[in-house]
């Protein structure tokens, strides 16, 4: 029996991470999942947050994902995000200066379609911050 699984980790421009791991933990769009080898097979979307992936050798992998949809098969997981992000590559200086900017583009929102884009942006980058903060926690 596998003691690991392999998990692929892709955005719109490129593949973030590949390869294998003890287990996967994520933000499902019903709460918190994780992942085992031979997980039940599964289709879900999943939001804004961490990805943190225990690799085969003990160490951790954490990816931001700006929601996406996750597939798992019993050997297999794989993440689609369009957007996704290396946990060393958060830059919370950017993130910070996003979120405010969403914040302003929410009180100047004038029509339902600018506050929701608005409110969207705002919790991608709110849920980017405190990725960033649990990934620098860890190390």
């Amino acid at each position: 029996m596998s003691t690991t699984i392999h998990v692929d980790v892709v955005s719109a421009e490129e593949s973030i991470f590949s390869g294998e791991a003890r287990f996967v933990a994520l933000p499902g769009e019903a709460g918190e999942l994780g992942i085992y080898p031979r997980h039940t097979p599964l289709i879900t979307r999943i939001k804004p947050g961490a990805v943190r992936i225990e690799k085969a050798d003990g160490s951790e992998e954490f990816v931001f994902v700006a929601g996406g949809l996750l597939e798992v098969q019993p050997n297999c997981v794989t993440v689609l995000s369009d957007t996704a992000i290396r946990g060393k590559d958060l830059d919370e200086t950017k993130a910070s200066e996003a979120k405010a900017a969403a914040e302003e583009a929410l009180k100047n929102a004038k029509s339902d379609i600018d506050i929701a884009m608005a409110q969207s942006e705002l919790a991608v980058m709110a849920a980017q911050i405190a990725a960033l903060r649990k990934y620098r926690q860890k190390k």
